[in-house]
């Protein structure tokens, strides 16, 4: 059985991401697309219906301590060095000026 190859439109996609592209881009990414869709489909050819799903394929151990608390700064501690401060929180340059 042969499966149809899966159309990709660059373009939208490009224009989804607010991305500007040439042909030429355009052109080359399609082909990589494609190419990558072609290796994932490889996995079609083998038989997982009795495979149990893994999130890793190695044994993972927590490296992370416990997250016990502890103890913690004041917060005129916190705030000693701040360099702009108000009602008791950092005060911190705007970075966003507008969400769209």
């Amino acid at each position: 059985m042969s499966m149809e190859k899966p159309r990709i439109d660059v373009a939208y996609i490009a224009e989804l991401a607010k991305l500007e592209l040439s042909d030429e881009e355009r052109e080359r990414y399609t082909r990589d697309l494609e190419q990558v869709l072609a290796y994932v489909a490889q996995l079609d050819k083998w038989d997982t219906q009795d495979v149990a799903p893994m999130c890793h394929p190695l044994e993972v151990h927590d490296a992370l301590r416990d997250d016990v608390p502890g103890q913690s700064l004041s917060n005129e501690v916190a705030l000693s060095n701040a360099p702009q401060q108000m009602d008791g929180q950092f005060r911190v340059p705007k970075v966003v000026e507008s969400a769209h």
